[in-house]
C-alpha cells in the first residue's frame, strides 16, 4: 500500500513540475480518453498510440491536491487493513485489476467521451468493496455538519460504504441521463471498481491454514501452554 502511495505522490510531483501545454498532452496519453478506446479510426487520426497502457497509468495521476489528498487519506484508513488479509503483492494485484476495471466501466459508459479520466479512485472503490465485506461491523468516524457547528459520529464501516456507494449509483445513473453533460466525476468508474472489488476480493485473500481436528487424547491439553 505504501508503495502505491509513493508512487502516486511521485506522479503528482512530475505533474505540477510541467508546464501547462505538457501536462494537458500527458494527461491525454496516459489517462483514459474513452472515445480512444472505442473509435480506433478517430484516435489514429489524431495521433493517439494504439496501447492500452492508459487503463494502467490512469490511476496513479491526479488533478489537484485535494484529489491526491482525498484518494490517499481514503486509501490508508481502508488498505492497511484489507492488504493485511491479502498480503502485499496479492493486495497490489488486486488494486490494480479494480481500477482496470473502473476505467473499462467508464469506457463503457461514456463511449463517446474525450475527456481524460485519472485517479486511484476507481481502485480504491474496489478496496473499499473488500473492506466493507472483511470488516463489516469495524466502526468509521463521519463528520456530520450541523450548520457550523460539525458533528463527529461512529458508524459501523458497512453502513458508510454503503452510503458511499448509493451516491456513486444515483449520480452515474443521473448522468446517463445527460449524456452530453461532463460532470467532471467519473461516477461509472468508481461503480465499476466497488463491482470488481465485491465480485473477485475472496480471490486475493492469503488462505488459512485449516486446524487438524483433535484426537480424543488431545481434548484439553491445546491450551495447556497458555498462561491462564
Amino acid at each position: 500500500m505504501w508503495g502505491i502511495m509513493a508512487l502516486c505522490v511521485a506522479a503528482f510531483a512530475i505533474e505540477i513540475a510541467m508546464p501547462e501545454q505538457k501536462l494537458a498532452r500527458a494527461m491525454m496519453l496516459f489517462g483514459i480518453v474513452p472515445r480512444r478506446f472505442t473509435d480506433p479510426a478517430w484516435a489514429a487520426g489524431v495521433g493517439f498510440p494504439s496501447t492500452y497502457w492508459g487503463f494502467l497509468t490512469s490511476m496513479f495521476l491526479h488533478g489537484g491536491w485535494l484529489h491526491i489528498i482525498s484518494n490517499l487519506w481514503i486509501l490508508w484508513i481502508f488498505g492497511d487493513n484489507v492488504e493485511d488479509r491479502m498480503g502485499p503483492l496479492r493486495f497490489l494485484l488486486f488494486y490494480l485489476f479494480c481500477g482496470a476495471a473502473s476505467g473499462i466501466a467508464h469506457t463503457l459508459a461514456n463511449p463517446a467521451s474525450q475527456v481524460p479520466a485519472i485517479g486511484a479512485s476507481g481502485a480504491i472503490a474496489g478496496v473499499l468493496a473488500a473492506y466493507m465485506l472483511l470488516f463489516p461491523l469495524a466502526q468509521v468516524v463521519c463528520l456530520v455538519p450541523i450548520f457550523f457547528y460539525p458533528l463527529f459520529i461512529q458508524v459501523p464501516a458497512y453502513f458508510f460504504i454503503l452510503i458511499w456507494f448509493g451516491l456513486q449509483f444515483a449520480s452515474g445513473a443521473a448522468a446517463l441521463l445527460s449524456p452530453d453533460e461532463v460532470a467532471g466525476v467519473a461516477w461509472w468508474a468508481h461503480i465499476g471498481g466497488f463491482a470488481a472489488g465485491l465480485l473477485t476480493f475472496r480471490l486475493f485473500l492469503i488462505r488459512q491454514p485449516k486446524r487438524r481436528p483433535l484426537f480424543p487424547d488431545e481434548h484439553g491439553i491445546e491450551g495447556a501452554w497458555h498462561r491462564r
